[in-house]
This record gives C-alpha cells, structure tokens and sequence, in this order.
C-alpha cells in the first residue's frame, strides 16, 4: 500500500499566477494561451440561479403547487453551496 506524499500548501502567489490545468503542445507555436478559471462569472451564474429558484419556490407555494416549490427550493439551495464555495475559492485568492 503506498502512501501519498504530501505536497506543499499553494500559496496566493500560485493562485495569482493561475493553476497549471490545461497542456498545448502547440503553445510554442500558435497554440491557445493556458486556461483560468472564471470564478466570478460561476459567482454571478450562482447568484442568479438562487435568485430565480427562490422567487419560482415562493411563486410555487403561493400558488398550490407544491411539488414546483419544493424542486426549486433544492435548487436553490444547490445553487447557496455552489455560490458559497466559489466566493470562498475567490477568497483563496484564485485567479478569476
């Protein structure tokens, strides 16, 4: 059984640099430029997602239909852990 080796904790500076994640072997020549995440368009998507399940949960309790209310309130609250990890990976200090 082989144990894994620890390797060191990335500090702001690796974030700011951006995350090695995608390989060109074309880059030398012509090749697309190395990706980064987009954590505030994925913030400002989550945002909005929360925003619209609550106001279609609120639409659909109000209006007898229950199961509309409850399948957007489980969005909703995907949508609260999606949004509350990107902010904390923005709060990292990760590129985007």
């Amino acid at each position: 059984m082989r144990m894994r080796q620890h390797r060191p904790r990335r500090t702001r500076a690796d974030y700011e640099r951006g995350l090695p994640d995608y390989h060109d072997p074309t880059a030398g020549f012509g090749g697309a430029a190395p990706t980064y995440s987009a954590l505030t368009l994925r913030a400002v998507l989550a945002a909005f997602g929360l925003v619209f399940a609550v106001g279609a949960a609120w639409i659909g309790f109000a209006n007898a239909f229950p199961l509309l209310g409850w399948s957007m309130v489980a969005l909703a609250v995907i949508a609260l852990v999606d949004l509350v990890w990107v902010l904390y990976r923005k709060w990292r200090g990760e590129p985007g």
